[in-house]
C-alpha cells in the first residue's frame, strides 16, 4: 500500500485478505492462508463465528452508540458476567488496550490521591513489556524503539529487568503507586512470570500499599486455557486490563477492578465516548457465551497440549533453527536459532501467518477454537518452513 494516502507507519506483508473461515483467511486472489497469528491474538473464535456474527448483525439493527449518557444494558449484562467470573468488583469499558492500560494507571494515582497520598503516582514495570502506543504507555513500556522521536519520556515509570523482584523490592519509594506486568509477555518474547515472583509482587504491594496491576490485553480471555492467566497462580491483582480476545475482532476493552481500587474513579474523573457501546457489548457477551459454555477452556488446554508436543517435537528434529518452544495455552513462542524475521517470512510462504516478537521469538496464537486437524495441518507447515531454513543453514555453512 505504498503510495497511498495512509500514513507509513507499516511494514505490511503484501496480502489482502478478502474474508476468513474459522482459523483460515482468503486473499483477494483465492489463495488460503492458515492463521497462527489471530489478528494478534484478538480473533479468539476465528474468523466470520457464527455466533459473533448474528449477535453483532441483530444489534446493527437496533442501536449502534448511545454513549455513556445513558444506560447501555449490554454493559451492565457484560460487567456483571466479569466480576461473576473473576477477581473483580468494578469494570469500565472502553476500545482499546492502550486505552484499559490508561483507564488501570488513572485508577491506581486516583486511588492514592483520594486516600491523602498525591504523591504516589510511580508505576514500577518490566523491561521486555508492551503496554500500548499513547505517550504514558510507551513511556510504561520503557522501550526506546518506541519512545524516540516523541518528546521527554511521561514521567512516573521506572523499568526493572524482567523477573527481577529483588530490584522491584529495592526501587519501592514513598512516589510509587503501583506495580504493572503482563503475567506473560506477549511482545517481549513469549514471557511468563513464575508463580513465586507473582506471590511476591502481590506481597510486596500488601507490604507497602501499592496496587497490583495486571496486563492481560494478550493473555486473557482464554489465550493461556484459562479465563485469565492469572488464575494459574491464584495471584490476583486490584486492577486489570483487557482488550483483544474481549471482542473476537470488535474493537473493545476493559478495565477490571476491586471496590477498593476503583473506589476513586467517581462520577466525572474518567470517561469515553465509544467505550462500552451497544455493538462492542453485543459482541462480548457473545464471547462470554462461547468461553464460559461448559468444557470449553477445558479443550483449549488439551489442544494446546497437542500443539505444544508437536513443536517440541519440530524443534528437535531442526535444532540448528528453534532453540526452544515457549508458553502457555495456544499463547506459544518459538524461540529462534536464526533470524526470527527470516523464520516469520518462511512460514508465510508455507501460507501459514505467525507474529514475530521479541527476543528473536515468532508468536503462534491461533484461534481458540482451531480444530485438531488444523492444528495438524499447521505443524506440518511449520516443519516444512523449519525444513527450508534448515537447508539454507547449512548451505551457507
Amino acid at each position: 500500500m505504498s503510495g497511498s494516502a495512509l500514513f507509513d507507519t507499516y511494514a505490511r506483508a503484501p496480502l489482502a485478505f478478502e474474508r476468513g473461515e474459522g482459523c483460515w483467511m482468503i486473499t483477494d486472489t483465492g489463495e488460503r492462508y492458515l492463521d497462527f497469528g489471530a489478528g494478534i491474538a484478538v480473533n479468539a473464535l476465528g474468523h466470520a463465528h457464527p455466533h459473533l456474527v448474528a449477535a453483532l448483525t441483530e444489534q446493527a439493527g437496533k442501536l449502534w452508540h448511545v454513549s455513556n449518557l445513558y444506560e447501555v444494558p449490554g454493559q451492565r449484562r457484560l460487567g456483571e458476567r466479569l466480576v461473576a467470573s473473576t477477581f473483580a468488583d468494578r469494570v469500565f469499558f472502553t476500545n482499546s488496550g492502550a486505552e484499559a492500560i490508561e483507564g488501570a494507571i488513572k485508577t491506581a494515582r486516583r486511588y492514592h490521591f483520594v486516600n491523602g497520598h498525591p504523591e504516589r503516582f510511580g508505576v514500577i514495570t518490566f523491561e521486555g513489556a508492551f503496554h500500548g502506543r499513547t505517550l504514558a504507555t510507551i513511556a510504561a513500556g520503557g522501550q526506546q524503539k518506541y519512545l524516540e522521536g516523541f518528546g521527554p519520556k511521561a514521567a512516573g515509570f521506572d523499568q526493572v529487568p524482567f523477573d527481577d523482584i529483588d530490584a522491584v523490592e529495592k526501587l519501592i519509594g514513598p512516589e510509587t503507586a503501583a506495580i504493572m506486568l503482563e503475567p506473560v509477555q506477549g511482545e517481549g518474547g513469549i514471557r511468563a512470570f513464575p508463580t513465586q515472583s507473582l506471590k511476591r509482587l502481590r506481597e510486596l504491594c500488601d507490604k507497602h500499599g501499592l496496587l497490583l496491576i495486571f496486563d492481560e490485553v494478550q493473555c486473557g480471555v482464554g489465550r493461556t486455557g484459562k479465563l485469565f492467566a492469572y488464575e494459574w497462580s491464584g495471584v490476583t491483582p486490584d486492577i486489570m486490563a483487557v482488550a483483544k480476545g474481549i471482542g473476537g475482532g470488535f474493537p473493545m476493552a476493559a478495565v477490571l477492578a476491586t471496590e477498593e481500587a476503583a473506589s476513586a474513579m467517581t462520577p466525572g474523573v474518567h470517561g469515553t465516548t465509544f467505550g462500552g457501546n451497544p455493538l462492542a457489548m453485543a459482541v462480548g457477551n457473545a464471547v462470554l457465551d462461547v468461553l464460559l459454555a461448559d468444557g470449553f477452556l477445558d479443550d483449549v488446554a488439551r489442544k494446546a497440549l497437542l500443539m505444544k508436543q508437536g513443536l517440541a517435537a519440530i524443534a528437535d528434529e531442526f535444532p540448528d533453527v528453534i532453540q526452544e518452544i515457549r508458553g502457555a495455552g495456544l499463547m506459544l513462542g518459538v524461540k529462534c536459532k536464526v533470524s526470527n524475521a527470516a523464520f516469520n517470512a518462511a512460514l508465510r510462504e508455507h501460507k501459514l501467518l505467525a507474529v514475530p516478537a521479541g527476543d528473536n521469538v515468532v508468536r503462534l496464537l491461533p484461534a481458540l477454537t482451531i480444530t485438531d486437524a488444523d492444528i495438524r495441518e499447521g505443524l506440518d507447515r511449520i516443519r516444512a518452513a523449519a525444513a527450508s531454513m534448515s537447508t539454507q543453514h547449512a548451505a551457507a555453512n
